[in-house]
């Protein structure tokens, strides 16, 4: 798939709309831009990037290997404040915790997402693989569809598929046009829409940024997120990547999701489960 690169890692929409400013030792401002949002509130794949932005900052190692947030409250549009604390830090490993807040209109504060995280140097992994796992079997990109291509147009918010270049296998949009496979599956090809190569942190975004299986299942609505593990394995290559998720239960209200994101090397750079409530 050809694509036209017009933006860079660190000088990027992503980039800006992640960005953090040191207020006091281990504290950070952020601005939750409206860009990321899904119906009315801010993505979670979004907020993990801008959590594990501030992380990468506070610790002395910046790739995350391992990171767990619980949603706390739904997150909205406009200022923040994350507070970091540094648990351990060894020589390949470091350990910190991260706190998203934001004050309502009568000044209390309300939480909205903590993390627990683990970070290293991807670089300095060895090349070594041993596995059973096989990259996805989705069509070409121009065989997928994208918000422009779809046959009915995809629920929720526009804003952030704006901000993405993402096609859906067409095997797993049936939704779209009343006909769910009731698989509950998800797969597609994934990117920035200004072209910006993927990095860690776009990984963060990514296993929560497709439509949910949920749809797949036959439910409309928002799928929000209650607790959200991703494992970063390696930095992916430049290029499109390709997202696989699957949902295997539905019980009590909830399901889970089990994510596998491979890069244009054909490489499992980042794995996820996160447990979310299924739409009403």
């Amino acid at each position: 798939m050809a694509q036209v690169v017009q933006a860079s890692i660190g000088d990027s929409e992503f980039d800006r709309d992640t960005a953090v400013t040191l207020r006091a030792p281990g504290v950070y401002d952020a601005d939750l831009s409206a860009g990321w949002t899904i119906i009315r509130a801010v993505n979670g794949g979004y907020l993990l990037a801008l959590l594990g932005r501030a992380l990468g900052e506070a610790l002395p190692h910046s790739d995350p290997f391992t990171v767990s947030a619980h949603y706390l409250s739904a997150s909205r549009p406009g200022p923040a404040v994350i507070r970091t604390e540094t648990i351990r830090t060894g020589r390949t490993l470091s350990t910190g915790q991260a706190s998203l807040v934001q004050y309502e209109d009568d000044g209390t504060e309300t939480e909205r997402v903590r993390v627990l995280a683990t970070y290293g140097d991807l670089g300095a992994l060895s090349d070594e693989v041993r596995t059973s796992a096989r990259p996805p079997g989705i069509p070409p990109y121009e065989q997928c569809f994208g918000t422009d291509t779809a046959p009915a147009p995809f629920s929720g918010s526009s804003a952030i598929m704006d901000r993405l270049a993402v096609r859906l296998d067409p095997a797993t949009v049936g939704w779209a046009v009343g006909a769910p496979s009731g698989k509950g599956e998800t797969r597609g090809w994934f990117g920035l829409a200004d072209g910006r190569d993927p990095d860690p942190l776009a990984l963060l975004l990514a296993v929560d940024a497709l439509p949910p299986t949920s749809f797949d299942l036959g439910l409309k609505g928002w799928t929000p997120t209650v607790e959200l593990t991703v494992h970063v394995r390696s930095r992916p290559a430049p290029g499109p990547l390709r997202v696989a998720i699957t949902t295997r239960n539905l019980a009590g209200g909830f399901l889970e999701e089990d994510a596998e994101i491979w890069d244009s090397r054909d490489r499992l750079v980042a794995q996820s489960r996160q447990l979310a409530k299924a739409p009403l």
